[in-house]
């Protein structure tokens, strides 16, 4: 084991071990635990034995960081970076990367083949590994591990989950033999405390000594003002009580950016920072500032120089590094963040404060799941530094003490399988593979392996199914009759009773009308008596169990039906991403990009894009969309398919440019026509079209300044960024994919160099 210049805790040093044998291993720990350790155990190996190692992460900031404390740490020679908008020394030892990369690297398409990329690869480090949750980009994670050789040690970094031995199990089963190391122990242990309005010179300890919830702490009480709920605002008094009880600093989650904002106004009165302090602030900020001259106007400056800083996706990144930075050397006392900061970059603090334990979504308000509330708790406590985190749950009228509580003991969530088939992974597989072996590897997915868990409810409900048939089939008939005797009497009994029913009537009609019966009535009534001798034989007329049995065969049938439709319910359920597979094939295959099962050439185009829906963003290519288009307008069209829905945010529209407008009118005739085929396969995948920036990024491209695009547009700057960084990276694609047209690349490139300026070409 490389030897640390500190003593390793214990879980550090069980997994070091089992990277020293030669075998795999998942690390589930808490947040600040110290699992970087353990990767930089393997980095030290790697270096040892002149072997190299990947080390991958969720965030591109993430990546920055990371690359900048091994470089710092190993030499500047020996480490690497790729991220998709950079590439540095990508043949060093040491190689950071963001997962995404790391996965396109195995498909071996535009990153070349596998066996180049992974040369002299012993480890891989898979940080952060916890994001198989992620709904957008789980199934990243799952595929990096299903395609990842097995000579390469996997060494997979995860905050606390609820099901890391069955994470552990599949590993093992996917790749090669793979050890568990999973610890509920924090080096900083965490205390709790609640802010109850009520008493606002004080922070109250959640529980009591005993471990109940103090019975100190009092609900919120709910306070209207003209009609509506009227909520105090405490975020000050808050803050004034961490500043006198020496818990800053701290960081205060919020959910949304503009609260973020407001809380952040609310606290510049608070004197938070020596002069000693505001002094070093104001070199560092000015400092910043003129490598960074489109921030001088930010109107956040004096928040800043009071110690406090809001931290959100609304901000410009070069405005989130000044906070990062100044945060970490100590000299922003309280950070006002959305929880997009709990997942992100290393900002530990003394102290975290959570605003609610519920927050809003798009389908409404729900409370934090355990792992969302140990992933932002678990931010409290410097190694190092503080021997003890606190963590403050502020009270608030929609949640009861009793509530929080549970939720602060709670476990953390298990992770679910995120596996999702595309277009892309179609193609490359069916490049590499028969279709035979591209099942193979479709049903090592986490989601295939985890399938006992997942469908646990279906199985328990077969199992009730299985014992009331079993019970209706033990019946036993007193006379020994099959269900099918039974059947045939109740047959007979029903015919018998509707013909005689039907033979009174006709009696009726015709004594009425003083006819006589005529001989077919005589037929039917001699047929009726036959039926009726019929029943009287059978044991069952008289038999007092009758009634018992033939509920028994109507329940039997019944349950019969219920579980053949919940046997196809399971094998359709348990084969979903194979069948989801099978549909993006018969896409593929009606359009003629797939033949004999195998890409044709515009196959082999489509299969090197990445997105959302790769064969809509190809369609655009090969309809011949982007011909003739300026470098503006190509970037404006590209805007409006890698766009997302915004929801209840008012755009001002801007007129378009008439070669945009007929670009796009192209577009939506290619998303109907591949919607129509879509849903005749039963696949959702998503095409926008959306036009809210569009206007905004021709404008930037044809080199306007920035303020003057932001004064156009009434959503924040972080979002434009966000927006513009999007069609960066379509167009960096256009321009490195095999097949693309040579004047759209050019027109790419060109494209990309005059939206790639300041503030748009910070990495955040």
């Amino acid at each position: 084991m490389y030897d640390f210049p500190f003593e390793l805790d214990d879980f550090q040093k069980q997994a070091c071990d089992y990277i020293s044998n030669g075998e795999s291993v998942v690390v589930c720990a808490p947040t600040g635990a110290g699992k970087t350790v353990i990767a930089e155990h393997a980095i030290h190996c790697a270096l040892k034995e002149n072997k190299r190692v990947f080390y991958t992460t969720p965030l591109k900031a993430l990546s920055n960081q990371k690359y900048r404390d091994f470089a710092n740490k190993f030499g500047e020679d020996k480490v690497g970076l790729l991220t998709g908008d950079t590439s540095c020394n990508r043949g060093a030892q040491i190689v950071v990367m963001t997962t995404e990369v790391f996965r396109n690297m195995l498909y071996g398409t535009n990153f070349g083949s596998v066996t180049d990329n992974l040369k002299e690869v012993k480890y891989i480090v898979l940080d952060e590994v916890h994001y198989m949750n992620d709904e957008q980009r789980g199934t990243v994670w799952e595929e990096s591990i299903i395609y990842c050789p097995t000579n390469v040690q996997i060494i997979a970094l995860s905050a606390t989950v609820a099901n890391a031995d069955e994470l552990t199990g599949w590993i093992n089963t996917v790749h090669s033999k793979t050890e568990l190391v999973n610890t509920d122990f924090r080096p900083v242990p965490l205390r709790f405390f609640y802010f109850d309005s009520s008493q606002p010179d004080k922070l109250l300890p959640l529980f009591s000594p005993g471990g109940a919830l103090n019975k100190k702490i009092k609900p919120e009480k709910k306070s209207f003002k003209h009609g509506k709920m009227a909520q105090r605002s405490v975020v000050k008094d808050v803050i004034r009580n961490l500043h006198e009880q020496n818990m800053l600093p701290a960081i205060y989650f919020t959910f949304s950016r503009k609260k973020c904002d407001e809380q952040m106004e609310k606290c510049i009165s608070l004197s938070l920072v020596t002069p000693a302090e505001q002094k070093r602030l104001r070199e560092i900020i000015d400092e910043y500032i003129a490598e960074n001259p489109y921030l001088y106007k930010n109107k956040h400056i004096d928040y800043l120089l009071s110690g406090v800083a809001s931290h959100h996706a609304g901000l410009l990144p070069g405005w989130k590094v000044l906070v990062e930075k100044l945060f970490q050397e100590g000299l922003i006392k309280v950070v006002f963040a959305t929880e997009t900061l709990a997942a992100g970059i290393n900002m530990p603090a003394r102290s975290t404060v959570i605003s609610s334990i519920s927050k809003r979504t798009d389908s409404g308000h729900r409370t934090l799941t355990p792992s969302e509330f140990l992933q932002m708790s678990g931010r409290a406590g410097r190694r190092g530094m503080d021997e003890v985190g606190y963590v403050t749950i502020v009270g608030t009228p929609f949640q009861s003490p009793e509530e929080v509580a549970e939720l602060v003991l709670s476990d953390a969530n298990p992770l679910e399988s995120r596996f999702a088939p595309s277009y892309s992974m179609v193609l490359n597989l069916l490049q590499r593979f028969t279709v035979e072996e591209a099942k193979e590897l479709i049903l090592k997915s986490f989601g295939y392996y985890s399938a006992g868990s997942r469908l646990s409810p279906l199985f328990a409900q077969q199992e009730l199914n299985e014992e009331k048939i079993e019970e209706c089939e033990a019946f036993k008939c007193p006379h020994r009759l099959t269900n099918d005797n039974l059947l045939r009497y109740n047959k007979v009994r029903e015919m018998y009773v509707a013909n005689r029913r039907t033979l009174k009537t006709i009696r009726k009609q015709e004594e009425k009308k003083k006819r006589e019966l005529s001989q077919e009535f005589y037929e039917f009534e001699k047929q009726t008596k036959k039926l009726l001798h019929e029943m009287h034989s059978s044991p069952c007329d008289v038999c007092k169990m009758f009634k018992k049995h033939m509920k028994c065969i109507e329940i039997l049938e019944r349950y019969k039906k219920k579980q053949e439709s919940l046997n196809k319910e399971i094998e359709r359920k348990r084969d979903i991403f194979w069948n989801i597979f099978l549909a993006h094939r018969d896409v593929l295959k009606e359009y003629g990009y797939i033949k004999d099962d195998y890409p044709t050439e515009q196959g082999i185009m489509i299969s090197q894009f990445r997105s959302e829906n790769e064969l809509f963003l190809a369609r655009t290519i090969i309809q011949n969309v982007y011909q003739e288009l300026t470098p503006a307008e190509l970037a404006s069209v590209v805007c409006a398919i890698t766009t997302e829905d915004m929801r209840n945010i008012e755009i001002p529209y801007l007129p378009l440019s008439r070669p945009v407008k007929k670009a796009i009118n192209k577009i939506k005739d290619i998303r109907r026509e591949l919607d129509k085929i879509q849903k005749k396969y039963l696949i959702e995948d998503v095409m926008y079209i959306n036009t809210y920036f569009c206007a905004l990024i021709e404008m930037w491209v044809n080199g306007a300044e920035w303020d003057d695009v932001v004064d156009q547009s009434n959503v924040s700057e972080g979002d434009l960024v966000r927006a513009f960084k999007r069609v960066v990276d379509v167009l960096r694609q256009f321009c490195t994919i095999q097949g693309v047209p040579e004047d759209i690349v050019f027109t790419a490139r060109e494209a990309i160099d005059c939206i790639q300026r300041s503030p748009i070409d910070i990495d955040n």
